[in-house]
């Protein structure tokens, strides 16, 4: 809906302005592209009041009053189904012409376009992911500079794609930014370092529930 949305705001901009104007096109372009973001983060807004109050229903007939579904898991389906959204936005029109007749680099641009374009894809997938996570968890405490960390850092990586095809320029800092919100993500999420390293490791804690049961058991005779 945000998609579609700023979309049509932009068509109707370039409708109704100087389309023989290219410095015009390019500040519409621009502008298109700030108030997408805006318009992304607020119905992630409303679609996070919109789970909230899902989540106040399923406890209010849940057995034991708890909702079977955390926001942190909501956050997360959430998230992600926005990067998927905005990832088919992005690299539809691109496959379209994938398909051909014509030939990427023939008259001189960078052949790595497909390329960049499915790795650019990529991160902005993961971003919405874990601008998602971010983004609930600010709402729902209250942190106003979570908040607007997610917006700033989403109208970022909106703009560093204006550099393109200076490849290097782009994806090198919007993939800086995917790791630095990646981090935060995980660590909104109830991550740690100590996680990090039982991963790596492979070690597994013993269960709470054995080390009780054992710990209740008479010792043996000999």
């Amino acid at each position: 809906m945000s998609l579609l949305l700023s979309s049509l705001l932009w068509f109707i901009a370039v409708q109704l302005s100087n389309k023989e104007n290219p410095s015009l096109q390019h500040g519409l372009l621009i502008m298109g592209a700030a108030v997408s973001v805006l318009l992304q983060e607020a119905f992630r807004f409303a679609y996070y009041k919109l789970l909230k109050k899902a989540d106040q229903g399923l406890a209010a007939i849940s057995e034991d009053g708890r909702s079977p579904i955390s926001i942190g898991q909501m956050a997360y389906v959430s998230g992600l189904a926005f990067g998927v959204i905005s990832g088919a936005f992005s690299v539809i029109n691109i496959l379209a012409d994938s398909l051909g007749p014509g030939v990427v680099g023939i008259h001189g641009e960078s052949p790595y376009f497909f390329l960049t374009s499915a790795f650019l894809t990529m991160a902005l997938v993961l971003l919405h992911t874990f601008w998602g996570v971010v983004f609930f968890d600010a709402c729902e405490k209250r942190k106003w500079v979570a908040l607007a960390a997610v917006v700033i850092s989403h109208m970022l990586t909106s703009g560093l794609t204006f550099l393109n095809p200076w490849y290097k320029g782009s994806l090198i800092p919007i993939y800086g930014i995917m790791v630095a919100m990646g981090t935060w993500a995980y660590f909104t999420a109830g991550g740690s370092v100590h996680n990090i390293w039982r991963c790596v490791t492979c070690k597994q804690e013993p269960d709470p529930h054995v080390l009780v049961y054992s710990a209740l058991q008479p010792p043996a005779e000999d």
